[in-house]
């Protein structure tokens, strides 16, 4: 028997695609647990205008992503931090206060999709890279100054 997948099931495959399984398997397991529905000419051509709708969807996602990423490669942002007087910081510059930055210019990334190469521990200009999307990467640029500075 032909059945769509609903959901990732383990030793099948990912939700959406079409795979034969035991009749017995399918109508005592997957259909009850709503893990998948038969593959009916209905159901399949259901399916294509689903996968259409949602390559749309994705295709919309990208484009938006990729225009907060030119947005912010066109930003200057400064990051404030407390620092003494030879220039180094007391702690230091995280992911987290990258993207506080970013949230007070009006543009949300979670802070686990910035990574920075090196620990930022030392005023001066700085760059870490974010995933905007899932293929759109954008490098930010950022500038650390001290707490208080007159700039």
């Amino acid at each position: 028997m032909k059945v769509i997948l609903r959901k990732d099931v383990a030793a099948l495959g990912d939700a959406g695609e079409v795979v034969a399984v035991k009749n017995g398997y399918a109508n005592n397991y997957l259909i009850p647990q709503g893990m998948a529905i038969r593959a009916t000419e209905g159901t399949l051509k259901a399916l294509e205008t689903e996968r259409k709708q949602q390559a749309k969807k994705v295709e919309l996602q990208r484009k938006t992503a990729r225009d907060l990423a030119a947005k912010i490669e066109q930003m200057s942002l400064k990051v404030f931090a407390k620092a003494g007087e030879s220039g180094k910081l007391f702690g230091t510059v995280t992911s987290g206060d990258i993207a506080d930055a970013l949230k007070a210019q009006g543009i949300e990334i979670d802070r686990r999709k910035i990574t920075l190469e090196a620990p930022v521990k030392a005023l001066g200009k700085y760059e870490a890279d974010a995933k905007v999307f899932m293929d759109v990467a954008v490098k930010i640029s950022f500038e650390v100054e001290a707490e208080g500075s007159d700039a």
